[in-house]
């Protein structure tokens, strides 16, 4: 499902407009990138929660020349999806 495909749904299921729903879906990834820019989680009720984890610095080799790197640490955004979803999941059921 592209972005058109899922505003115009959500906007359907709202009764919002399609403008008015692209605005809401932007405002609210826009929040939740400013919550993980100050390394906070964002919980969303019934589907899951996203958090930035921590990678620590570790040592890379380059499969071709050999070649030995130090890779420093950076911030990764993680999903953890709530319990009804990973067994409806492995269910096979959605």
């Amino acid at each position: 499902m592209n972005n058109k495909e899922f505003i115009a749904m959500l906007a359907e299921r709202t009764g919002y407009t399609a403008k008015d729903t692209q605005k809401l879906v932007n405002n609210m990834v826009d929040a939740m990138g400013d919550a993980f820019q100050d390394g906070n989680s964002v919980m969303v009720p019934n589907f899951g929660v996203f958090e930035t984890k921590k990678k620590m610095e570790r040592i890379m080799v380059n499969p071709s020349t050999g070649q030995r790197m130090l890779v420093p640490p950076k911030l990764v955004l993680g999903f953890k999806p709530n319990q009804a979803w990973k067994a409806q999941l492995k269910g096979g059921q959605v």
